[in-house]
């Protein structure tokens, strides 16, 4: 078949036309190489401590090695992980969400400028999970902002250059702030035990934190900002350690000492619950060339700021299209609870999605299997059309997966998030009073 304007080579089926460089759709399955390990990417200051724990796998994130595997697969692999999660406590190394520090006599100025919510509703020692976007609307990063004062902010950054966009901004905006990366490296505490383990390390103060609040404290006699937040939907918390070149060992080994009494477990990020908790992952649910408004994340383009901000005119206008009933996008981001054999571990591609008649339409971009509801889920791109709840679709897994092979097995659109959190997010919160923003 021969590519159109609305097709392209790898699945011309599947209508990406709004993006400039499509998501590569070929199903190339596990291809078996090793990561080369070199001196190019950044090894974090508690990369050593992640192999000495068990770590036999990675990815790279923020241009940093990533630790994704502790628990082999013959021991019970990611779904052991997910075990030690949801029943107990666990200790992540996440030292890839690089802090980028703006600190000024115009830092909220222009971290509101840059961000899509209101800067100035965040209090000192309090965050909140924001989003940036370009001037055409699409997602350039989605961290967690912290409020460290009223002058300084950071930006726990997801996976992209976020540093070299805020340093270029500001290049044409002129703000008075300083933009730098700290010597800053946060690790997460997550489980439904969390709370306890972290007031035997901080005290009573820490059971008094509200959400996406913050305390500067000490550990093993290191400084550090602990906060209540995390990538998981359970309970949880993150530590950032600051001089964490030098802090890093008496951190890490305070944490693991304290926490045997509660069956701490050292793990890999919780992206099998952060999915089932409806928490997106940038550069896998979206990227730059994705508008919140594909993705659930419409709630974070406010109707009420007073400020400028980037990315606003794009993003109102697109606002205006779907208030008309004209959805101005080729595909949506849905929820699918799907059929099939359990998924337990990371795809290795984005699995396709079919109608039930078999033509291809759209691709899972996160998928796994959820014990608690009996089956697997998934996020995954669809056209407009076929986004409502309770639409029938179906899913072309690979063979370990199937119930027979070579058959797509069914899925269902389903709402998101699939399980409740520890904590509503702020889209939870929105929908609750009836709106489709949050300040």
């Amino acid at each position: 078949m021969t590519p159109t304007a609305r097709q392209h080579p790898n699945v011309p089926d599947v209508d990406q036309s709004d993006r400039l460089i499509p998501v590569n759709l070929r199903q190339s399955g596990p291809t078996p190489v090793q990561m080369l390990i070199s001196t190019r990417v950044r090894k974090s200051p508690f990369w050593h401590l992640s192999i000495e724990a068990g770590c036999w796998r990675a990815t790279v994130y923020n241009r940093m090695y990533h630790p994704r595997g502790y628990i082999r697969p013959e021991d019970g692999g990611a779904m052991a992980e997910y075990d030690a999660l949801v029943n107990r406590v666990t200790l992540w190394n996440v030292a890839v969400e690089r802090q980028i520090r703006v600190r000024g006599p115009d830092a909220e100025a222009f971290v509101d400028r840059v961000i899509t919510r209101d800067a100035t509703k965040i209090a000192p020692m309090h965050g909140k999970y924001v989003i940036l976007c370009n001037e055409a609307g699409g997602i350039l990063n989605d961290p967690v902002l912290l409020r460290l004062d009223h002058d300084e902010f950071w930006f726990s950054a997801s996976d992209s250059d976020l540093l070299l966009w805020l340093q270029g901004v500001n290049v044409g905006l002129g703000y008075d702030v300083d933009i730098a990366e700290l010597d800053v490296a946060p690790l997460q505490v997550q489980g439904p035990l969390s709370e306890e383990f972290m007031a035997d390390l901080f005290g009573a103060a820490i059971r008094e934190m509200p959400y996406y609040g913050l305390m500067e404290a000490e550990l093993a006699g290191c400084p550090v900002v602990v906060s209540q937040t995390g990538f998981s939907g359970e309970k949880g918390y993150e530590i950032f350690v600051r001089d964490a070149t030098l802090n890093a060992e008496a951190v890490w080994y305070a944490l693991r000492g304290q926490g045997a009494r509660y069956g701490l477990r050292v793990i890999a990020p919780a992206h099998h619950r952060r999915i089932a908790a409806g928490i997106l992952s940038w550069g896998q649910d979206m990227d730059v060339e994705t508008s919140p408004f594909q993705v659930n994340l419409a709630y974070q383009v406010p109707r009420k700021k007073e400020a400028d901000y980037i990315g606003r005119a794009a993003l109102e206008a697109q606002r205006a299209e779907i208030d008309a009933g004209r959805y101005p996008f080729s595909l949506k981001l849905v929820g699918l609870a799907m059929g099939g054999q359990p998924i337990t571990d990371y795809a290795p591609d984005f699995w396709l999605i079919a109608t039930p008649e078999g033509a291809r339409v759209g691709y899972v971009t996160s998928p796994w299997w959820s014990p608690e509801l009996g089956h697997n889920i998934a996020l995954g791109y669809v056209p407009w059309a076929l986004s409502g709840l309770g639409t029938d679709l179906r899913v072309e897994l690979p063979d370990r997966y199937t119930d027979t092979s070579g058959e797509a097995v069914p899925a269902q659109v389903v709402t998101v998030p699939f399980r409740p959190s520890a904590h509503p997010s702020a889209r939870e919160q929105a929908r609750e009073h009836g709106r489709d923003w949050s300040v």
